[in-house]
């Protein structure tokens, strides 16, 4: 199967340049092309190569997943958020295997007892931490001690 050719005229009015330009990103090697004698021809995916386009289905590039999550926990008081906010940056350092590290803030507002912690990462480390959160957190664990509880 034989590739379509352009001639650097057709290239130039393709791309809306001019004649010259096409000629000179040939010379500088910005485009692939092979000279015929006097004349160049430009490959149709040399082209492409040259706009970014790909017209074969090439291999699929690793798609990146990023989760953020905000997890907001009520009934937690300055030293429990402290307490808490140690242990998730902890497990969060700590897990390998993953990506890229996670990136995680921890809030507290003192008026309400409430905590909020931001996690921004790969999908697998966020499901680990959240894991962690439910286990620290679960009904009958008095990990935080100091957690003020809203009846």
């Amino acid at each position: 199967m034989s590739e379509e050719m352009y001639s650097v005229e057709q290239v130039a009015e393709r791309l809306g340049l001019h004649v010259r330009t096409v000629r000179s990103y040939i010379r500088g090697g910005r485009l692939k092309a092979v000279r015929i004698g006097k004349q160049y021809r430009i490959a149709r995916s040399d082209l492409d190569a040259l706009t970014g386009q790909s017209r074969t289905p090439g291999p699929t590039p690793d798609r990146a997943i990023e989760v953020s999550s905000i997890v907001q926990i009520d009934g937690v008081d300055r030293a429990a958020a402290d307490r808490l906010a140690t242990l998730v940056l902890a497990g969060a350092n700590s897990s390998a295997g993953h990506a890229s590290p996670l990136r995680l803030q921890t809030i507290h507002d003192d008026e309400r007892n409430r905590m909020k912690i931001v996690i921004l990462g790969d999908a697998a480390a966020t499901a680990d931490v959240l894991q962690l959160l439910d286990s620290v957190l679960g009904a009958g664990n008095d990990l935080l001690g100091g957690a003020v509880h809203n009846g």
